[in-house]
């Protein structure tokens, strides 16, 4: 029998099969993948030298939808929210996986692309260089935590009962139900960072 004249296995597959277990499972071993893809370890390597370049394929593969053009063609605050929201929808597809790349070094051109975007609008606005980092991060750190809310449970809180007039009970009781009181919560917040941003910016520039 001939040899096959499409490879069984490439990056793609890897990625694909890397991050269905991450999905189910939070993380992922180098036998267990081999397991999943059903190959041998050795023919992974073949691919992806290592554990890490895999975990570049997943982070790859999640962060691809994030959209950074609109830094191209809006003002750059409403450039940002249009980036932040697509970050904050990737993750929200893949929750399990922040854990896993939010401790693991960025290094993949494709990743890094998510980054150099909002840092080019940002120092097109005028925020100083040993700011924008810091920009950047503080909305990493709140969108990661959007995105791993919009997969919580609908209910979060349950109060005690028998406090009906307890401010929190109150609370609960007036907040939005369902996926509407995550989106309440993210534009809250993201309204109020922006803000501070924005704030930041013009004391920058007195």
């Amino acid at each position: 029998m001939g040899r096959p004249r499409i490879s069984r296995l490439d990056r793609e597959r890897i990625a694909k099969a890397a991050l269905e277990l991450v999905d189910r499972d939070g993380d992922f071993t180098m036998p267990d993948l081999a397991k999943h893809l059903n190959v041998q370890v050795s023919s992974i390597y073949h691919h992806a030298k290592g554990r890490a370049a895999v975990v570049d394929l997943v982070r790859d593969r999640v962060v691809r939808e994030i959209d950074g053009s609109s830094f191209e063609r809006l003002p750059w605050d409403e450039a940002f929210s249009e980036w932040a929201r697509s970050y904050r929808a990737a993750f929200s597809r893949h929750p399990t996986s922040i854990r896993l790349l939010a401790t693991e070094t960025v290094r993949d051109p494709t990743s890094l692309s998510v980054y150099r975007a909002p840092a080019a609008g940002l120092c097109e606005a005028g925020f100083p260089d040993d700011h924008i980092l810091a920009v950047i991060t503080a909305s990493e750190n709140f969108l990661l935590g959007a995105a791993l809310d919009a997969a919580a449970p609908e209910v979060m809180i349950e109060a005690d009962a028998t406090t009906p007039d307890d401010a929190l009970t109150r609370a609960l009781a007036a907040a939005p139900r369902g996926p509407a009181r995550a989106e309440q919560a993210f534009e809250l917040g993201w309204t109020a960072l922006l803000s501070g941003f924005r704030r930041l910016l013009h004391e920058v520039h007195e």
